[in-house]
C-alpha cells in the first residue's frame, strides 16, 4: 500500500519493521532553499529496505517513508522535546547535518509555520500508520512487536566518541518491551559483530511512544553501524558485507517473530 508520503508492505505476522530514516526524497519547494550539503542527504539510514528485504518473505509488515529525515525527522517528538537532554542531537526539522554543515541557505531555515505544515503532511501520516498497524496486529494476534530499523555511520563525533558498536539496541532502559523479548535478542550470537543494549542509543521517539507492554505492544530499536554493510566513504552498499550481516539480522527478525507469535 503506497500513500503519498510512505509505503506500507503488509505481512502476515504480528511484527512491524519501521524504517523512518530510509527515505531519500526532498520536495521541490524544500530543495529550492537547501544548501548543497542538504541536497546530498548524507545522514540517511541508507538501504534499509535492501538490507531487510528477507523480512518480507518472513511475513513482517514493513513501513518506509518516501521523504528524507532532512525534511522532517520522523523519530522526533512533534513538539521538539529533546530525547537525550545534555547530549548533542538534531531538531525535528534539522538545520544542520551530523557534521554541523548548514542544510539551508542563509535566512531560509524552516519557520514555525513551515514546521507545522511538515508535521501535518509528512510526520502525522507515518505515525498514524504505525499506530493503526500495531493496534490492528495486537487485536488480531494478541500482541504486536515493532522493530525500529536504523543505521548510522560508525564514527559521528557529534553524538559519540570513538567507534560505535555494530549492533546498538535500545529499549528505553528496559521499559519498551518485555524482559523475555530482549533476553531472547541478547541470547543471539552476534559474533564477530559487537553488540550493546541501551548504550548511547536507548531508543528514539517511536520506540518510546508506541511501547505499551501492559497491553502487549513491544518495541525495540536497532541502530546498526553502517560499516557492517556499506563502504562508508563512498556511501555505497557493499554486497559482500551485507550478505554477512544479513545472517544476524535474519536471526534477529526470526527471534522477534517467534516472540510476537507467542
Amino acid at each position: 500500500m503506497t500513500k503519498q508520503s510512505y509505503t506500507l508492505i503488509k505481512g502476515r505476522i504480528p511484527l512491524l519493521i519501521s524504517m523512518p530514516h530510509n527515505g531519500t526524497q526532498i520536495p521541490d519547494h524544500i530543495k529550492a532553499v537547501m544548501t548543497e550539503s542538504g541536497l546530498q542527504v548524507t545522514d540517511t539510514d541508507w538501504c534499509m529496505d535492501k538490507l531487510y528485504d528477507f523480512a518480507v518473505e518472513l511475513g513482517a509488515y514493513i513501513l518506509m517513508p518516501k521523504y528524507n529525515r532532512y525534511v522532517i525527522d520522523l523519530n522526533r517528538e512533534p513538539n521538539g522535546v529533546d530525547l537525550y537532554p545534555g547530549a548533542q542531537s538534531t531538531e525535528l526539522c534539522p538545520t544542520s547535518s551530523f557534521a554541523f554543515q548548514p542544510l539551508y541557505k542563509d535566512g531560509q531555515q524552516p519557520t514555525e509555520q513551515e514546521i507545522k505544515s511538515r508535521v501535518a503532511h509528512y510526520w502525522q501520516p507515518y505515525h498514524s500508520a504505525i499506530s493503526q498497524t500495531l493496534h490492528a496486529l495486537r487485536d488480531e494476534f494478541g500482541q504486536a512487536v515493532l522493530l525500529e530499523a536504523h543505521s548510522i555511520a560508525s564514527h559521528v563525533p557529534r553524538f559519540f566518541d570513538g567507534q560505535l558498536p555494530d549492533f546498538n539496541f535500545g529499549t528505553n532502559d528496559g521499559v519498551s518491551c518485555a524482559g523475555k523479548m530482549i533476553n531472547a535478542v541478547e541470547a543471539i550470537d552476534f559474533a564477530p559483530y559487537s553488540q550493546v543494549t541501551n548504550g548511547r542509543f536507548k531508543g528514539g521517539y517511536i520506540t518510546r511512544a508506541y511501547a505499551d507492554v501492559e497491553h502487549h505492544i513491544h518495541t525495540l530499536q536497532l541502530e546498526l553501524s553502517q560499516h557492517t554493510y556499506m563502504d562508508e566513504e563512498s556511501l555505497t552498499y557493499n554486497e559482500e558485507k551485507a550478505a554477512q550481516v544479513k545472517v544476524k539480522l535474519q536471526q534477529l527478525v526470526e527471534t522477534l517473530a517467534e516472540f510476537a507469535k507467542g
